[in-house]
């Protein structure tokens, strides 16, 4: 019987030692050194590098990426995140073309775009989202596509204008449960984060709506159960969960280290009140194996 610890009110917990199931393959195939070339040749951004991934190492070798849009500059500052905070510069037009010919190089059956904040644009980046899916559509009509936005907050109706161009997947990220917000996620709300997944399965329910959230931050085992019937009721069809790892010793320390076993009972519970695909383990990351699950759950279809 798993055990489900009370509300951790530290928020100073002491070093935590990482448990020997979180092991990750150091970088250093060709094929890593392939896909790192290609990126550095279009001078873009992933979030595997930006957000020091895990699982940069087996991604990569796969020629597996996830490329972020928008500059690699964030203007908010969420304590978890290893993306740096401050005053972007101005957007590259050519960005999305040159994401466009990664993608064709590499082939890729399925592609994963996402982006830093920009609350410093009218459109909080949407049309960079726009014109990035027009130019994969063109140069790589069978590449299916996946996108990871902000919350678009005070941007008004903006985000429909994504959705227009009918991207497969529209990811958003919870991240962490609604108590957490004001101390994890400063400058983001959770009801607002909940509604724009709902108000994009309004708007086309042919779209499949995505969220992940870290584990390991302070919250208890039923606050997490509470976020998934959360997502589940604002029509989320995907969901990813993977444990919280702290960047550096000026991130947010992490809370607790849950258990292989632990996050095979919050798969199970996924499955239980419905949720379309599920990516519960250690080291699940909200792109991690996309191109997989989004293949596998095409062929359930």
């Amino acid at each position: 019987m798993i055990r489900h610890p009370e509300k951790q009110k530290n928020f100073n917990p002491p070093t935590l030692k990482k448990p020997n199931w979180i092991k990750v393959r150091a970088p250093n195939s060709a094929e890593y050194q392939d896909t790192l070339n290609l990126i550095q040749k279009y001078k873009l951004n992933t979030v595997c590098q930006e957000a020091a991934c895990p699982n940069i190492g087996e991604c990569w070798s796969k020629k597996h990426a996830t490329f972020m849009i928008l500059g690699d500059t964030c203007t908010r500052a969420c304590s978890f995140c290893n993306v740096k905070t401050g005053k972007p510069f101005g957007i590259d037009p050519l960005e999305p073309l040159n994401i466009a010919k990664s993608v064709n190089y590499l082939e890729l059956k399925h592609v994963v775009i996402t982006s830093v904040d920009r609350d410093d644009l009218p459109d909080g980046g949407a049309y960079q989202f726009i014109n990035t899916i027009k130019y994969i559509r063109e140069l790589s009509p069978e590449t299916t596509i996946e996108i990871l936005t902000p919350d678009f907050l005070r941007k008004g109706d903006i985000f429909k204008k994504i959705v227009e161009v009918k991207p497969d997947v529209f990811n958003h990220n919870i991240e962490t449960v609604s108590r957490l917000y004001k101390h994890i996620r400063p400058g983001s709300i959770y009801a607002e984060s909940l509604n724009l997944l709902k108000n994009v399965k309004s708007q086309d329910n042919k779209v499949f709506t995505k969220s992940g959230l870290m584990v390991g931050l302070g919250e208890t085992f039923d606050e997490i159960l509470n976020l998934l019937n959360d997502l589940m009721h604002h029509k989320v069809d995907f969901v990813t969960i993977g444990q919280y790892l702290q960047p550096s010793v000026h991130h947010e320390k992490v809370h607790k280290f849950y258990t292989p076993e632990e996050f095979r009972e919050l798969y199970d519970y996924c499955i239980k009140i419905g949720f379309k695909m599920v990516s519960a383990s250690p080291l699940t990351r909200s792109s991690y194996h996309a191109d997989d699950d989004f293949k596998k759950l095409k062929n359930s279809l």
